[in-house]
């Protein structure tokens, strides 16, 4: 599914974090350039510290999902289907569910109409390696604060939801040595603004930094140096290496 980027309606609400990036909030390749960073830590985080490869189940009636004994409260994010290769968000809401669960996807469309960003805002549409449930979540999860999320998967094709209550160590700000290690990951596995990646990863992770022409100078424990390069309409690293203090 193409979306196209349109200018954002202008309004006097509170700005989410990612408004204070210069970016085109109306562009979905912005917009998940500038999450993912921050949701990919968390993800690794929750992974190692909460779902640790056991079980799962959802309750959708009593708001939770499980990994092995423990519960997590749940928002419903939306679903994919396999036979029909489609989206449907869960804000569309065509099981019934309680609205206290689809809190978070209807947060999504809220922002997705703040934005005139079409891939939040459209309630049904196919499948591709840009639009599906994973990118979705992680801009979904990536609007709002201290939300993990799973895919369920079952013979129909697979669910996504976001859930909380989970230990304040999984948002905990990372080091400069996993910094470097999810950039390297994101940037080989996905199509992203490297710039709007590194300044969207290292707003979240609460880390200062400065800029030198076209190079970034991230202030970790250790400095970090971000050499990009711009190619075409979009900003690539070329070379990121940490800095000794000489002490």
């Amino acid at each position: 599914m193409r979306f196209w980027g349109k200018a954002r309606k202008q309004d006097n609400r509170k700005n989410i974090w990612i408004e204070h990036l210069n970016i085109d909030t109306g562009n979905w390749f912005q917009v998940f350039s500038a999450c993912l960073g921050k949701m990919i830590a968390i993800q690794t985080a929750c992974s190692e510290q909460v779902v640790k490869g056991q079980d799962w189940n959802v309750d959708f009636s009593e708001g939770v999902i499980l990994f092995g004994n423990q519960k997590y409260p749940l928002q419903f994010i939306g679903s994919e289907a396999t036979s029909s290769n489609t989206w449907l968000w869960g804000w569309e809401n065509i099981n019934g569910f309680s609205e206290k669960i689809i809190q978070v996807a209807t947060h999504a469309k809220v922002v997705g109409e703040r934005w005139n960003l079409e891939p939040l805002t459209t309630a049904e549409f196919t499948l591709d390696d840009t639009f599906n449930g994973h990118n979705l979540s992680i801009v979904t999860c990536g609007l709002v604060d201290k939300y993990c999320y799973y895919r369920g998967p079952h013979s129909g094709g697979a669910i996504f939801v976001a859930f909380s209550g989970v230990p304040d160590s999984v948002f905990a700000s990372i080091d400069v040595q996993k910094f470097v290690s999810i950039t390297t990951q994101c940037i080989q596995q996905f199509h992203i603004d490297h710039k709007i990646f590194v300044e969207g990863f290292l707003s979240w992770n609460n880390t200062q930094y400065e800029w030198d022409n076209q190079t970034l100078l991230a202030h970790f424990q250790q400095d970090l140096k971000i050499e990009f390069e711009q190619v075409n309409n979009f900003w690539r690293i070329c070379a990121m290496n940490t800095i000794l203090s000489g002490k």
